[in-house]
């Protein structure tokens, strides 16, 4: 049995944001410095974004690079909060689960911890969990973002937990889960139907309400 449950938040718990708007937060971040960055350059910014061309970007640019990522995440953070203040960034319907898990639960998110926060006000999560990671603002958090295992570590830590199960939608959720040395399950959902996750997770779920069960194995 498991005796806690870790999530990941965009695309398990609440919806993914659209990428057009996070490339709007992008385009604001360098606007901000009076930066004309290229399209090319937005949509290098929006994801899976690598520290190393960062700071050629910033250098390029003539740019600090602590500076701009700290406009970065608080653009992305204030632009995802509008959408969920709209209603364009709800929670997933079986997110209604989380009341019947009776074992702690805990989050771990690549996105920025102000996000995060947010969300759990608007959508009234924070009662369900222990413990809960986003970014800081930091250049240093990006190297520390999944599939590093060093947010979920932390979190596993708060919750005392000796074997725990981590939920995601994305190949470096399971490769942070492995990292970790605890058990992953991957849900699908409309943005990863046809994911093929290396490594392969523990279970393939299609709703999270089979969580449950998995706490019974």
């Amino acid at each position: 049995m498991y005796d806690a449950v870790v999530f990941d938040n965009d695309g398990v718990l609440t919806e993914r944001t659209d990428r057009d708007v996070l490339r709007e937060a992008a385009r604001a971040a360098f606007e901000s410095f009076s930066v004309d960055a290229s399209e090319e350059t937005l949509d290098d910014m929006v994801a899976g974004v690598d520290p190393t061309w960062v700071a050629e970007t910033c250098d390029r640019h003539g740019l600090d690079v602590d500076a701009f990522w700290r406009e970065r995440d608080e653009q992305f953070s204030t632009f995802q909060c509008r959408e969920t203040e709209a209603g364009r960034k709800p929670t997933y319907d079986d997110v209604s689960v989380l009341d019947e898990l009776d074992v702690p639960l805990g989050v771990v998110s690549n996105n920025q911890n102000a996000t995060i926060d947010h969300l759990f006000e608007a959508h009234d999560l924070h009662g369900h969990f222990e413990t809960w990671y986003g970014r800081e603002p930091t250049m240093e958090s990006v190297r520390r973002k999944k599939p590093e295992p060093h947010y979920l570590e932390r979190a596993l830590a708060d919750l005392g937990a000796s074997s725990a199960l981590y939920v995601g939608d994305k190949a470096s959720d399971v490769r942070a889960a492995v990292a970790a040395g605890v058990d992953s399950a991957l849900v699908r959902r409309e943005h990863n139907r046809t994911l093929e996750p290396d490594p392969v997770p523990t279970y393939d779920l299609d709703s999270l309400h089979r969580i449950p069960d998995l706490l019974e194995i």
